[in-house]
């Protein structure tokens, strides 16, 4: 499978489309000032305990206080706890070993909260998952660092690995050579991507994990709740660590910064795939250029089309995500109900999962498929959607179809569900239902224009207009961008931007950040 990794980076935002054989399966978008991503270390006081919920109320400097419950502790929590006091009342020369550390005893697993937290007790936590709707973060006390082989997880001693490593010589060797290299009182999580690696290259990830943990020690003996304490990688290299592999064939970047950072990890997380990664200089948007907007605008929405005319009609709601499968004018004659159903049901699942991982849709799903009597279709169909599955990352549970045609499943939530807006508003009221002259619209670009360049006195000047307007500013002998150049002494830069509404237009400066009127 050919994988491509874009980037699209600019003031506020990075936008990150993964593509799998040219066609998009995931699209992230990461904002530049995001504090509270999945894996950011806080230390954070205890607001409020709640023991009917056996949780309690954490201030992370967030505008709502995280959530911690019990079960999310971590059974180490006690000695956690104990470590943070010894290193804030610790000077920065003299702070505490965690590999001398003595642990204390494992909480209960039914135990209560109040035995543990007390009201405004500080306490150091991670973000489980980001801010949702009207919801704060979802935290836990159970910190860990993830690697590009090794997940180490402070204040325990235990080795897991992978059940995707299912060769039993491997497993043990693994194992074996982790329990050689790894400190007292860190536990390893050995991942699978960890599987046939040489030592050094296990040791290396060690390493660097364990300089982590050593960073957050430091900073904990200046901090003061709430504060962030350390960060998590940022979105794009956290892809990279969890996604790279043999077959990542491109990543193309916009931004010369971003593109040397990405290099710089590539190239301690992967060497031979440093030359994949490639600057783009092209004069269109680079999602414009590899035809992720146009796949963006088919995707999203509350319909979607499959190329053979089977569609899914998408419904979000509060409580769970309800999606409809729905034939269209797919059918073939020479094929009876049962067959035909088969086929819309098994080409509308492999759809279905790349929907969720594109939306990254969390929480409760349920599938209305296209009824099958046959129990024999229903166990295909059922096989079908867990293959495509496999390819999620996200952690997801499916149950098998039921006599109705439902399929339920329920899929990891960490971020905020991406949702794009597909639907334009009307060119020529704006949405307000009530029509702009267009008459003046060219009169009102040029009067931007004039105040851009002699009150603002701007030395570089690009406006961003919808295909058709750009034909309408620069095609003929005497067009309106020439004639603005004999008006203004100045030659204004039109770029074609099919992403525009008809009557939409941006103003750039030379840096290709808009000018905001």
């Amino acid at each position: 499978m050919d994988k491509e990794l874009i980037i699209n980076a600019n003031s506020s935002e990075v936008e990150i489309a993964l593509l799998e054989d040219k066609f998009l399966v995931e699209l992230h978008k990461e904002k530049n000032n995001n504090n509270y991503a999945v894996g950011d270390v806080y230390l954070g006081r205890v607001k409020k305990i709640m023991p009917g919920l056996n949780a309690a109320f954490v201030d992370v400097a967030y505008e709502k206080d995280a959530f911690l419950h019990y079960l999310d502790l971590g059974p180490q929590v006690k000695s956690l706890n104990k470590y943070s006091r010894t290193a804030q009342a610790s000077n920065s020369g003299n702070r505490p070993q965690l590999s001398k550390f003595e642990l204390e005893a494992d909480i209960e697993k039914t135990g209560k909260i109040t035995q543990v937290l007390t009201s405004n007790q500080q306490v150091l936590v991670q973000i489980a998952k980001e801010p949702i709707s009207t919801k704060g973060p979802r935290i836990s006390s159970e910190i860990s660092f993830a690697g590009r082989f090794l997940v180490l997880v402070p204040f325990s001693n235990r080795i897991s690995i992978s059940q995707k490593i299912k060769n039993a010589d491997e497993r043990n060797r693994l194992k074996r050579l982790i329990q050689s290299i790894k400190p007292n009182n860190f536990g390893v999580i050995i991942r699978t991507v960890a599987e046939n690696k040489k030592v050094a290259e296990l040791d290396t990830d060690l390493r660097n994990l364990l300089d982590k943990w050593e960073a957050l020690t430091k900073r904990m003996a200046t901090a003061k709740a709430p504060q962030k304490i350390i960060s998590e990688l940022d979105r794009t290299s956290a892809l990279l660590r969890d996604l790279m592999n043999e077959s990542f064939n491109h990543i193309h970047i916009n931004d010369p910064a971003l593109y040397e950072e990405t290099k710089s990890y590539i190239r301690t997380i992967a060497p031979d795939k440093v030359d994949i990664v490639k600057l783009y200089k092209g004069k269109r948007n680079i999602f414009e250029h590899f035809g992720i907007d146009k796949q963006i605008k088919s995707s999203f929405g509350k319909t979607v089309t499959i190329k053979s005319g089977v569609y899914l009609i998408i419904e979000h709601t509060e409580a769970m995500h309800v999606i409809d499968v729905n034939s269209g004018h797919r059918v073939k004659k020479e094929k009876d109900q049962e067959q035909n159903a088969l086929e819309v049901n098994l080409e509308s699942a492999v759809e279905i999962a790349r929907q969720l991982r594109l939306r990254d849709m969390g929480g409760i799903i349920v599938i209305d498929f296209i009824d099958m009597h046959e129990g024999k279709n229903r166990r295909i169909l059922f096989q079908k959607l867990k293959d495509e599955m496999s390819k999620d990352h996200a952690k997801h549970t499916i149950l098998p179809p039921s006599k109705f045609g439902l399929v339920q499943i329920t899929r990891q939530r960490v971020r905020p569900e991406m949702n794009v807006e597909i639907l334009e508003k009307c060119p020529v009221c704006d949405g307000t239902g009530k029509i702009k002259p267009s008459i003046i619209f060219i009169d009102e670009i040029e009067n931007n224009i004039r105040y851009l360049l002699n009150d603002q006195n701007e030395r570089f000047l690009k406006v961003g207009l919808h295909p058709y307007l750009y034909a309408y500013a620069t095609k003929g002998l005497f067009s309106l961008r020439l004639k603005w150049f004999f008006k203004y002494k100045k030659w204004i830069k039109i770029q074609s931007m099919a992403s525009y509404q008809l009557l939409e237009y941006h103003f750039f400066n030379k840096s290709g950040d808009e000018i905001m009127m």
